[in-house]
């Protein structure tokens, strides 16, 4: 007779770290207001006691311990090796952007659209966190220093129109496939250079690095 695998307890951070995974598969699915911690705690497959035991703030907490996790793993997505031409470059980052966003679909919708109960001056923080470390990782690939303001606003409007973009992507039952919206984007990124350009000589000395690259 085989003898039944023996139980091995999970430590304090494996523990919280499987809480989390569950949580976020849910709100990746659903908004987060039709999550409840029973939900969580079967997807889990503990007790509901043990979650509030790892996270006593209960749903509230929770909810912002995954939101971190998915903001670090978003941010993750602009780590791109400062080697080769830029836009290859910004091309590859969009992918695993996109990528995230297909994976998470609902989840991502409910995080940017805001207007969940469980949104608060702390989860919407957050979410600015990954806009602007986004903004910062590709202001460190464009290699200007002490970028101007004109510089900056193109690149956090960009970053917008990219998050928009891809509410909109879901929304259309995600049409265009994923890699014409990556060109897509990318070509946007480009056409912003361009027009800021005309009123900046910081971004036109970029662009025309950047267009000799085209």
């Amino acid at each position: 007779m085989t003898a039944a695998p023996a139980y091995r307890r999970l430590s304090v951070e494996e523990r919280r770290s499987q809480l989390l995974t569950a949580a976020l598969d849910l709100f990746a699915h659903h908004p987060p207001e039709e999550i409840s911690l029973d939900d969580v705690a079967e997807a889990a497959g503990v007790s509901r006691p043990l979650v509030y035991r790892y996270f006593p703030g209960g749903k509230q907490q929770l909810y912002e311990a995954a939101l971190r996790s998915a903001a670090d793993e978003l941010q993750h997505c602009f780590d791109e090796p400062h080697e080769g031409p830029l836009l290859p470059r910004l091309s590859r980052a969009l992918d695993r952007y996109l990528a995230f966003v297909d994976e998470h679909d609902t989840g991502f919708s409910a995080l940017l659209q805001g207007g969940s109960v469980v949104e608060t001056s702390r989860t919407t923080a957050i979410v600015d966190g990954v806009r602007r470390a986004a903004a910062d990782n590709i202001l460190s690939h464009l290699e200007v220093p002490d970028p101007g303001p004109r510089l900056r606003m193109t690149i956090r409007m960009w970053i917008t129109a990219v998050e928009a973009a891809s509410l909109i992507w879901l929304d259309e039952g995600k049409q265009p496939p994923a890699d014409e919206l990556r060109d897509w984007l990318v070509e946007q990124f480009v056409a912003a250079l361009e027009v800021t350009a005309r009123r900046d000589a910081q971004t036109e000395a970029l662009f025309r690095v950047l267009a000799a690259d085209l």
